[in-house]
C-alpha cells in the first residue's frame, strides 16, 4: 500500500509538472499577444537580405512574435501552381485566407510577403503553421522544367539561413513538402521536385555559412 501511494503521488507530481510547463508556454504566448508587447517592426523589413518585400493581406496571417511565442523547427516547400505574379496577387487578397512567407521565382529572385515572426496560413494545419516557414516556388508541379537551377540555389540558401537562424537540422524531418503535412490534401511540390539535389544544396550552403562565421 505504501508503495502504491508513493507511485500515485509520483504520477500526480509528474502530471502537475507537465501541466505547469504547458501553462507557462500558454502564458508566454498570450504575453506576446498583449498590446505593447510586440516585437518592434520596420516597414519593408525582410529576414533574408536578398528578398524584396511585398506585404500579404493581414487576413492571410496571424501576427506573432516567433520564436518567443512559438518555436520554429520546420520549412515547408510549396509550389505556386502558376506564376509568381499570380501568387503575389492572391496572397494580397484578404479573401484568400492563405499565404506563405516567401515566393522564390524561377530566376532566383525572392519575394517576402510575411515576416518570419508572424504565423502564415500556408500549411492547412494550425500546429504546422505555428512552427514553420512556408516557401512557395514559382511553377507547376507537372512541369519539371519550371524547377530551374537558379530557383534551387536561391531557395536552398534561403532554407539554409532559416535552419541556421532557428537552430534545427537540415534534414527531411525538418524540411518537408506541403504534401507531407498531416491532414493536408495538397500534392506539392510533386514528384518532379528533386529532394536529393535540394537537400545537398541546403547542407552545402550551411557549411559555407558556418565557415564564414568562424573567420
Amino acid at each position: 500500500m505504501a508503495r502504491r501511494r508513493f507511485l500515485i503521488a509520483g504520477t500526480a507530481t509528474v502530471g502537475l509538472g507537465v501541466l505547469g510547463v504547458a501553462t507557462q508556454q500558454e502564458l508566454k504566448r498570450w504575453w506576446w499577444r498583449m498590446p505593447g508587447n510586440s516585437t518592434p517592426r520596420m516597414e519593408g523589413q525582410v529576414d533574408d537580405s536578398r528578398a524584396r518585400w511585398v506585404a500579404a493581406a493581414d487576413a492571410n496571417l496571424r501576427r506573432g512574435d516567433r520564436p518567443a511565442d512559438y518555436g520554429i523547427d520546420r520549412v515547408i516547400v510549396h509550389v505556386t501552381q502558376g506564376s509568381a505574379a499570380a501568387a503575389v496577387k492572391v496572397f494580397r487578397n484578404p479573401e484568400h485566407r492563405a499565404a506563405a512567407h516567401y515566393i522564390v521565382c524561377q530566376d532566383g529572385q525572392i519575394i517576402q510577403m510575411i515576416r518570419e515572426l508572424d504565423v502564415a496560413f500556408h500549411a492547412a494545419n494550425r500546429e504546422y503553421n505555428e512552427r514553420s516557414i512556408g516557401i512557395e516556388h514559382e511553377g507547376w508541379i507537372d512541369k519539371p522544367q519550371d524547377f530551374t537551377d537558379e530557383m534551387y540555389r536561391s531557395s536552398a540558401k534561403l532554407t539554409a539561413g532559416i535552419c541556421t537562424r532557428y537552430k534545427f537540422p537540415a534534414d527531411r524531418e525538418h524540411v518537408i513538402g506541403h504534401n507531407e503535412v498531416p491532414g493536408a490534401d495538397h500534392t506539392d511540390p510533386g514528384r518532379h521536385w528533386d529532394w536529393d539535389k535540394y537537400m545537398r544544396m541546403v547542407r552545402a550552403q550551411m557549411k559555407v555559412e558556418s565557415t564564414l562565421r568562424k573567420r
